[in-house]
């Protein structure tokens, strides 16, 4: 199958999103199909107000619908809604073709917390984006339960997996030794460093040991100056990522506006316990019974998580997330272009 992948987040982009996407395309290429990715390295760009790191396409829907047509795809799946986004949906709508989306991120409560921008604005606009496409795949139960809450009628479950092969846990000499030797317990975060992760619910925590912080954003400068006790280690990548999690004693995760939070599974897979709050992510990849804690406690949750959940079931859970079982899942939702589609584009 031809396959078009069009999305505003990708490298050099660090976070969940972009990790998934960059996965499955590159288990669907294995599995035979062949994929045309079309991503901000494709256009000019300028940084996202507030988000420097994130860029913007400038006027992308001439070079897109040109991308697009020439590789006469079999299907197309729209994974953002920013502008390459929007420009991938028009060129399906005005040849007639079906397409997917997703959704990964929620931006309502992002840009809620950023400019106080009401949350149910901005759900009626993506209401009004999604609404085109055959499916709109969603990563848990419980946001496909939020999204219909708001409106939405076309959602489909679109699970996650993990890489049990580097994220595993690891001996005392492979973890990083900037951290290794530190107070213990080590509680760590990785991710995004932004207002929408909440990490200083994490930060103001009064507990014992030693609190890591792994990723890099707009609010890291400000959380270090806040919390000169925390150790902030920057962005780590690959092997480096995983030595991190397997240090750990636990991971803390004080989001409460992902919609998965691809991080726990990392965690998870290295033997390492989870608290967070009982919010949509945690509640679906760990549970309220699951390998950790999930309490509104956010310090109660620390201590719970490394009590009850041994590194054996922590792994045995990942277990269960692979990412061929995700891009099976990927494929059997797309929406194939038919001849009618090819004959109205050719009109």
């Amino acid at each position: 199958m031809r396959i078009v992948l069009a999305t505003d987040a990708w490298h050099p982009q660090v976070n969940g999103v972009v990790r998934t996407l960059d996965t499955v395309v590159a288990h669907l290429r294995k599995s035979g199909h062949e994929v045309l990715t079309v991503t901000p390295e494709q256009f000019r760009t300028i940084p996202c107000p507030t988000y420097p790191e994130i860029r913007l396409a400038l006027r992308p829907g001439p070079k897109a619908k040109r991308l697009i047509t020439d590789f006469a795809p079999d299907a197309v799946h729209i994974a953002t809604e920013g502008p390459i986004g929007q420009a991938a949906a028009r060129v399906c709508r005005r040849a007639g073709w079906p397409f997917t989306s997703s959704f990964h991120t929620k931006f309502p409560e992002y840009i809620h917390a950023r400019t106080r921008f009401p949350i149910a604005w901005s759900y009626a606009w993506l209401r009004g984006f999604h609404r085109h496409a055959h499916k709109v795949m969603v990563a848990t139960a419980t946001i496909d339960r939020e999204l219909r809450g708001w409106g939405f009628t076309n959602t489909a479950r679109w699970t996650r997996g993990v890489d049990t092969e580097l994220f595993r846990p690891r001996p005392h000499d492979e973890w990083p030794a900037c951290i290794r030797d530190l107070p213990r317990p080590l509680q760590l975060y990785t991710g995004r460093v932004a207002v929408e992760k909440n990490i200083a619910a994490f930060l103001e925590l009064a507990t014992d040991g030693t609190k890591i912080v792994v990723g890099d954003g707009p609010q890291r400068v400000e959380l270090e100056a806040r919390f000169p006790d925390v150790i902030f280690v920057g962005e780590q990548h690959g092997k480096a990522l995983a030595q991190h999690f397997a240090a750990a004693d636990v991971f803390v995760f004080p989001s409460r506006t992902d919609t998965f939070g691809l991080v726990l599974l990392e965690a998870l897979a290295c033997g390492v316990p989870v608290a967070a709050y009982p919010v949509p992510g945690p509640l679906d990849v760990v549970g309220l019974n699951g390998p950790g804690c999930l309490d509104e406690d956010l310090a109660r949750a620390v201590k719970t998580a490394m009590e009850r959940a041994a590194p054996e079931a922590c792994r045995t859970h990942a277990l269960g997330y692979s990412w061929q079982s995700c891009v099976d899942l990927f494929v059997s939702h797309l929406a194939p272009i038919g001849a009618v589609g090819a004959q109205t584009d050719a009109a």
